[in-house]
């Protein structure tokens, strides 16, 4: 029977550590423009259903709720932080749209490109190829729109700076997720 006990003590500890991996890796896929928040908040969902709360251990309905808030707080904070940068500059829906999907597609692309430097690499290019595109996508569509090229470089920034500063916002919000995760779990 101890040996029973025993084994399941270790089996918890190997999903805890799960957990902590997989929220970690979710935490960082925020980086390439994918709902890593949302993820945390799924595995640890997936975590609580399988390891309810009780005395010592495992993860509450409570601290699933809190992540929840926690990650319409990170995408909020991001949606405002891009577009007021950007509508701030004067940037079109059309600018603003084709900055999401020139976010993404840098973001991607930047982290491909830069793999053959070790480990801070990808991540370094992940934010770097993310707020380029969303400068390219808005200059684009201002340029589209027909308005001149200074006036596409002014709206272009404002998206790279809202950028930035919404993927700091949405990465911070994330750590915080993961800790309250992390935490909740243990206690």
């Amino acid at each position: 029977m101890q040996l029973l006990v025993a084994w399941l003590g270790w089996l918890s500890s190997l999903w805890l550590l799960l957990l902590c991996l997989v929220n970690i890796v979710s935490w960082a896929s925020n980086l390439l423009s994918l709902p890593g928040n949302w993820i945390i908040v799924l595995a640890t969902a997936i975590y609580a259903y399988f390891f309810p709360e009780s005395e010592t251990s495992g993860v509450g309905w409570l601290g699933i709720g809190v992540l929840v808030a926690l990650a319409i707080a990170g995408e909020i904070i991001e949606f405002v932080a891009g577009a007021a940068m950007a509508g701030k500059r004067g940037a079109s829906r059309r600018a603003m749209a084709l900055a999401v999907v020139g976010t993404m597609v840098g973001s991607i692309l930047g982290a491909i490109f830069t793999i053959p430097i070790p480990i801070l690499g990808p991540i370094v290019g992940a934010i770097a190829g993310g707020a380029g595109g969303a400068f390219c996508g808005a200059w684009l569509g201002e340029i589209w729109k027909g308005k001149s090229v200074e006036e596409g470089m002014h709206v272009g920034t404002g998206a790279l700076l809202g950028r930035l500063l919404g993927t700091s916002g949405k990465l911070l919000v994330g750590a915080v997720m993961v800790v309250v995760a992390t935490v909740d779990a243990i206690y």
